[in-house]
């Protein structure tokens, strides 16, 4: 596909731009920049509502942009980035419209992305294996792991080798069997020269370029970086967010709606994965008190994941091999499977083990083989460091400002930026715990009261102009990169104190909303209660005396 083709939106790119302005101007943490030309007609298109940048804040480790519409005829050229929340659902962080399919115009989108997320870069990034989308991910996020989507790469075999998958049915099973089941890089090396071998396709100039690029597509490549991937049949870089919405058939008219059905959507199944969580008890399949402290900290997902993991230590036992004063070397192997054997080394000071599995630095659930090991050592509870906080039921509670974000930017601008967004993704999190109770409400107005008394002394005391004063604010206004980024500068104090009251009636705006969140969803969850002590079992006696049970039970989740 051509690099530089152009798009145009038509009609519907102002019906696009006039929602997102109405939806900036309701909620100020509503996120959009736009490039192009003063008319828009022809500029790319960035939004991010203001869930998608909380959600970041707490899952924002690994992401995806999809761009799907480049194949299969799309009429809108919608892209996303998309992450996994703490159920292993997808969850949203962003969307755009890319008219320009060129390198300043990917190189442009990742940086406003980046933006808008308060300079958070993510550990890792899937992608479509685009050239194009390769050099802007190593120019904007150059420590960020880049891995291609192999379905991406699966669907473009398919298309190369179009006359080998019809005359040998057999290869495309044994292809991706080639690619996801192997455990080993030497496994890997061997299987793929034998698959090649036995079709005869070692000079296949496409398979030869796969091969190349192994390192960024092959799962047993990347098992030493965050992926958040908890099931190998997880479709990474697939559109699950937007399945069943957007479709080759969706027109520009058409995608707002459908864009604001799928964000209502997945909001729906993680109130629900909440719910279940919460208010139902794991079945428990051991006695071991390690599987009922992961009940207590884990969703209701992961725990599964974990538990299987945890159950499958019977049948794979740790034998000692090697044991040097504080590092223990373990061998693990299931019965009967000695040639898939895995090496647990066991730090007893540190209570650290790796594995060389490394499917806890692949998805962040510790492993069978570990597991074996602790089981071995006597050790009855998971040590902290092997339970990351994204997991668990509590993802989203407390601080999730990340730590990479504490190093600011040298470019004043760029600071500036980070700043603005760090300290209103905090107040909004600050309001939303407020707004839980009675109680917590006072304490946090007093708390906003103190701080509110402490901006205005520090304000005060300061002399002189402050440094790195501008502000571009992609929530409260467009951005057009062609044009230079338009800041606004505060250079007196009455203006500085019309910016603090503004940012105060923001904050007393976002408690009020808080207050309605917290009322809908009490609403809805007594909703469920009392569906279910409404749950009628009807029962009807016929003439030979048979008794018929029938239940009505009708789901009372809803949008709000």
């Amino acid at each position: 596909m051509s690099a530089n083709r152009q798009r145009t939106l038509g009609g519907g790119g102002q019906h696009v731009l006039d929602y997102l302005k109405r939806m900036q101007a309701e909620n100020p943490a509503f996120f959009y920049a736009v490039q192009g030309d003063s008319d828009h007609s022809a500029g790319n298109i960035f939004w991010a509502d203001a869930a998608s940048r909380m959600n970041y804040s707490y899952f924002g480790d690994t992401v995806t942009f999809n761009t799907t519409y480049r194949t299969g005829g799309y009429r809108v050229p919608f892209a996303s980035f998309t992450g996994v929340n703490h159920h292993g659902q997808p969850v949203l962080f962003g969307c755009a419209l890319i008219l320009n399919e060129s390198e300043s115009t990917f190189t442009w989108l990742f940086q406003t992305w980046l933006q808008a997320m308060s300079g958070c870069r993510p550990i890792s990034i899937t992608t479509d294996p685009d050239q194009v989308i390769q050099v802007a991910v190593t120019q904007v996020l150059p420590e960020t792991r880049h891995r291609f989507c192999k379905w991406g790469i699966f669907r473009e075999t398919q298309e190369k080798l179009a006359d080998i998958y019809q005359s040998h049915p057999t290869f495309e099973t044994e292809f991706k069997k080639c690619i996801n089941e192997s455990e080993t890089i030497d496994e890997f090396e061997s299987s793929w020269e034998s698959l090649l071998g036995r079709y005869y396709v070692m000079n296949n100039e496409w398979l030869q370029s796969m091969y190349s690029a192994r390192q960024q597509w092959v799962p047993v490549y990347m098992r030493d970086t965050f992926f958040g991937e908890i099931s190998v049949t997880d479709k990474s870089g697939g559109n699950l967010f937007f399945d069943g919405h957007l479709t080759a058939m969706t027109t520009i008219q058409m995608l707002i709606k459908q864009y604001e059905k799928a964000v209502a959507s997945w909001h729906d199944k993680e109130l629900k994965a909440d719910y279940d969580t919460t208010n139902t008890t794991p079945v428990l399949k051991t006695p071991s008190p390690m599987e009922k402290q992961a009940g207590n900290l884990y969703t209701r997902r992961i725990f599964m994941k974990f538990q299987e993991e945890l159950v499958e230590t019977l049948a794979n036992p740790a034998t000692k091999v090697d044991d040097s004063g504080t590092i223990t070397t373990y061998r693990v192997a299931k019965f009967g499977q000695d040639h898939k054997a895995r090496t647990v080394s066991f730090n007893s000071f540190e209570m650290k083990a790796s594995c060389s599995c490394q499917m806890f630095e692949y998805s962040g659930i510790i492993c069978r083989h570990v597991l074996a090991v602790f089981r071995a050592k006597n050790v009855l509870t998971l040590p902290s460091q092997y339970v990351l906080k994204r997991w668990t039921r509590n993802a989203k509670t407390g601080a999730a400002v990340d730590e990479r974000a504490s190093d600011l930017p040298n470019n004043t601008q760029e600071s500036l930026n980070v700043r603005y967004n760090n300290l209103r993704q905090e107040a909004i999190k600050y309001v939303e715990e407020g707004a839980k109770s009675i109680h917590i409400y006072n304490v946090a107005m007093d708390a906003l009261r103190d701080a509110s008394n402490k901006l205005a002394a520090a304000k005060n005391q300061s002399s002189g102009p402050t440094h790195g004063s501008t502000l571009s604010n992609g929530a409260s206004q467009e951005l057009h990169s062609a044009e230079g980024t338009q800041t606004q500068t505060y250079q007196s104090a009455d203006m500085k104190e019309k910016k603090i009251q503004e940012m105060t009636s923001e904050l007393e705006n976002i408690n009020h909303r808080s207050e309605v969140y917290r009322s809908n969803l009490l609403a809805v969850l007594k909703d469920i209660e009392e569906q279910k002590l409404k749950l009628s079992v009807k029962t009807h006696t016929d003439a030979a005396g048979h008794t018929e049970l029938s239940r009505v039970y009708k789901p009372p989740f809803k949008n709000f």
